[in-house]
This record gives structure tokens, C-alpha cells and sequence, in this order.
């Protein structure tokens, strides 16, 4: 069990705010290519830029990830990746970089070990919440009062598709920062970002949201930088995990570097 306080996501992004910048939420999943470096890459990740980690669990089923992700997941799977390997990463990373980490996971998972087990496990080992891309908060209610009862963040997803009505009860619902759905379809890289991105985050402030951050399609350090000049922060996966595939930590710190420096406003 972790003996330090568990720094929150919306202080991270607020501190950045504060400073006249923006937040870089970087994604990588649990035991790819393995648990070890895994967890040794998201370390590397908060000591080169990243201000909150995204640890996502490998899944059979990844209905949202584009293909680099699920390669790097059936991979962890195949290697053995067990559910608790993510407590055991959590830990492993929170004793090493005070920075706070969300998880990343499909619901069923969370459902097949016990909602509160799952809760209590990840405040144990030091995690600050969870990003939940399948459920929306009407059907949320089981995880919204552990969430109350533990403390942890929730964070639901908004899409450019969403109702006025659903946004308002996403941001209600929401706590850390309301992920909003650059566009539609899967996670991968992009060229050029929705449009609609900057449209779905004026929807939200109008909907009350006060942090919102945006992912799917980011890749370059300018398209960081266009996205945090009307949202909080900005989500980046794939390249990231590419990067690491491809020339292994080493590539992974060059990539987050250089996406780090995309999130000067000045």
C-alpha cells in the first residue's frame, strides 16, 4: 500500500493552468511489452513532460482503440497480463514519480472483479481514478457511489455527437476533467483534428464543465498546442505507444519531449 497522499488530476491540470500552459495526459497500457517495462515506461513518461498518466488495461474486446493500441494489448494479453498487474503497476509507479494516474478500462473488467474490490485496490496502490470510455453516467450509478465513497476521479467521455441534455449530465457526473471525443471513431493518429473538437468543448462550458481535455487523433507537439488553446489538456495514446513498440524507452522519451514542449501557450 502506498503511504503517500494521491495527488489529483485537477490539481495537476490546475497547476498548469496556473502557470499559463496546458496539460499533457499521456496513455500506455499495462504490460507492453511487458509489466516491468511498462511500468518503467510510464515513469519515463512523468519525468519528461507528462503531468498525468493514463494506464490503459488490455482488453479482448477494445471496441475504441485503433490498431496500434490493440496490437500492444493482444500483446500484453498473450503474455499473460493478469487484472491485478495493474495494481501492481500503479504502485510500482506512484512510489517512483508523484504524479497522478488514471486507468484506463473498458467496464466489464471492473464489473468481473467487483466494483468496490476494484475501487479499493486502486486506492491501496495509489491511483487516482478512472476513465470509463463504455458507460455513461445514467448507467453509472454502482460506480458513482464508489467512487463518492472512495474519492476517486471519474471521468466519462463527451462526443461531438452528445445531446445538449447528455453533456449536461456527463459534466455533472464528471470528476478530474471531461474527456472529449476529438471526433468520431478510434483512437490513432491523425493529420488534422476535428473541427468539432473545439466546438464539443465550447458545448461543454456551456454545460458547466470547468476542465476539459481532449483526445483521439493527437500525435504532433502542434496539434498539443492547437488543442490547449481551447481545452485544458490534451490526450495522447498512439504515438506514444508506437514509440515505444518501435525504438523502446529511449523513442518513447524523445516522443514525449518533444509533445511536452507543444504545451508552452507563451
Amino acid at each position: 500500500m502506498t503511504t503517500t497522499s494521491i495527488p489529483t488530476v485537477s490539481a495537476a491540470i490546475s497547476t498548469r493552468r496556473d502557470a499559463g500552459s496546458g496539460a499533457l495526459i499521456g496513455y500506455l497500457p499495462v504490460g507492453f511489452p511487458d509489466l516491468q517495462t511498462s511500468i518503467d515506461a510510464a515513469v519515463a513518461l512523468a519525468e519528461n513532460g507528462v503531468d498525468v498518466l493514463e494506464l490503459g488495461v488490455p482488453y479482448s474486446d477494445p471496441v475504441m482503440d485503433g490498431l496500434v493500441i490493440q496490437k500492444a494489448t493482444q500483446q500484453a494479453l498473450e503474455q499473460g497480463f493478469r487484472l491485478r498487474d495493474v495494481f501492481t503497476a500503479v504502485e510500482a509507479i506512484r512510489s517512483r514519480v508523484d504524479i497522478p494516474v488514471l486507468v484506463m478500462t473498458y467496464w466489464n473488467p471492473v464489473v468481473q472483479y467487483g466494483v468496490d474490490r476494484f475501487a479499493d485496490d486502486l486506492v491501496s496502490a495509489g491511483g487516482s481514478g478512472l476513465i470509463t470510455p463504455d458507460i455513461t453516467p445514467d448507467s453509472a450509478a454502482d460506480w458513482i457511489a464508489t467512487s463518492d465513497r472512495t474519492g476517486l476521479d471519474r471521468v466519462f467521455l463527451a462526443a461531438p455527437t452528445s445531446t445538449d441534455a447528455r453533456l449536461r449530465d456527463t459534466v455533472a457526473a464528471t470528476r478530474g476533467f471531461v474527456y472529449a471525443v476529438s471526433t468520431m471513431g478510434i483512437t490513432g493518429l491523425r493529420v488534422d483534428l476535428d473541427a468539432a473538437a473545439r466546438t464539443l468543448v465550447a458545448r461543454l462550458t456551456d454545460a458547466g464543465s470547468t476542465t476539459t481535455c481532449v483526445g483521439i487523433g493527437i500525435s504532433t507537439p502542434d496539434q498539443v498546442n492547437q488543442v490547449l488553446h481551447y481545452a485544458d489538456g490534451a490526450i495522447v495514446g498512439s504515438v506514444l505507444v508506437k514509440s515505444l513498440a518501435e525504438d523502446g524507452i529511449a523513442g518513447l522519451v524523445r516522443t514525449a519531449s518533444a509533445l511536452a514542449r507543444g504545451t508552452s501557450l507563451v
